[in-house]
């Protein structure tokens, strides 16, 4: 008698754990749920090998291309942009994974795949010459895209790069990476777990809003943007830190002095690295400053780059 109330209890608790389980699912969001939100009159898509790149271009001016990190979408350059179309051509993309690019059929994530595509961005673009910022990830892309394309770039710009290897690992590529975990992850994205991201982003949770944690959740919840980002953080990751040197452009090394992502002692990695390159160090400030804190950084990034 008391296995079966044992027996019957075990089976109401795997009945409730599934239940809860099936309510709590997060649902891909498709193209024209989120075109309303995420789209506007500049916004672009090129076909380029398979893939289709959304991206913005705007202003007039020397050019400037800005490339986001991880998580993250062209959006997180909007307030740089209102100020750079003023006086510059202001290209910005979303990287396959994110956005509203989406997934690459061909699981095409590597960093130097994203070399590549950049290339075939810019030649399609038939732009010759540029500045070049990226972030994170983009970072990683923009100064290994400098040490291929050396000539292209007129001021190249890392914001808080990726390149060097760390013992710290954001809890979200550590859980992407966990076989069976990893699973869950691509099914159930909460609004708290996207808050939880962020606050490990910003330095002022102050300043993170609903628009912007609707915003995060939204672009990662893109049909197949799930499945991409754990597919590319699972890619083997190579160290091409010896590349550095073969970069000659002048280098802005802006960093947050208290990124949680990538410790800020790796500002003074990219120095050594880099021969023409300058670190800046912006105190109370976080893994993505452009967005945390933008009005200080672009004032940083305008004295860079100005002639």
């Amino acid at each position: 008698m008391n296995m079966n109330k044992k027996q019957k209890l075990f089976i109401c608790f795997i009945i409730g754990l599934i239940f809860l389980l099936i309510i709590n699912i997060s649902k891909d969001k498709n193209f024209n749920e989120l075109m309303p939100l995420y789209v506007n009159s500049n916004s672009q898509f090129m076909e380029l090998d398979s893939r289709k790149i959304h991206f913005r271009d705007e202003g007039n001016g020397y050019p400037i291309i800005l490339i986001h990190g991880t998580g993250a979408s062209l959006h997180t350059w909007d307030s740089w942009t209102k100020e750079l179309v003023k006086t510059h051509r202001v290209i910005r993309l979303d990287l396959p994974a994110f956005g509203l690019s989406g997934q690459d059929p061909l699981k095409r994530y590597s960093s130097m795949d994203y070399v590549t595509l950049l290339n075939d961005f810019v030649n399609e673009l038939d732009i010759n010459e540029f500045h070049l910022a990226g972030n994170s990830l983009g970072g990683l892309v923009a100064w290994l895209y400098a040490s291929k394309y050396d000539r292209k770039i007129n001021k190249l710009l890392l914001i808080s790069p990726s390149g060097f290897s760390s013992d710290k690992t954001p809890l979200v590529i550590r859980l992407a990476k966990t076989p069976f975990i990893n699973s869950f992850l691509r099914y159930f994205t909460p609004k708290s777990f996207i808050k939880k991201n962020l606050k490990e982003v910003y330095y002022h949770d102050s300043l993170i809003t609903e628009e912007i944690i609707n915003r995060y959740r939204d672009l990662t919840l893109f049909n197949g943007n799930r499945s991409a980002f754990i597919d590319r953080v699972n890619i083997k990751s190579e160290d091409y830190s010896y590349k550095m040197s073969l970069i000659q452009t002048p280098t802005l090394i802006l960093w947050g002095g208290n990124d949680e992502w990538i410790p800020m002692d790796n500002a003074f990695k990219f120095e050594d690295a880099i021969e023409n390159s300058r670190v800046v160090i912006m105190p109370e400030t976080g893994h993505i400053p452009m967005e945390e804190r933008p009005l200080e950084s672009l004032k940083i990034a305008f004295e860079f780059i100005k002639p």
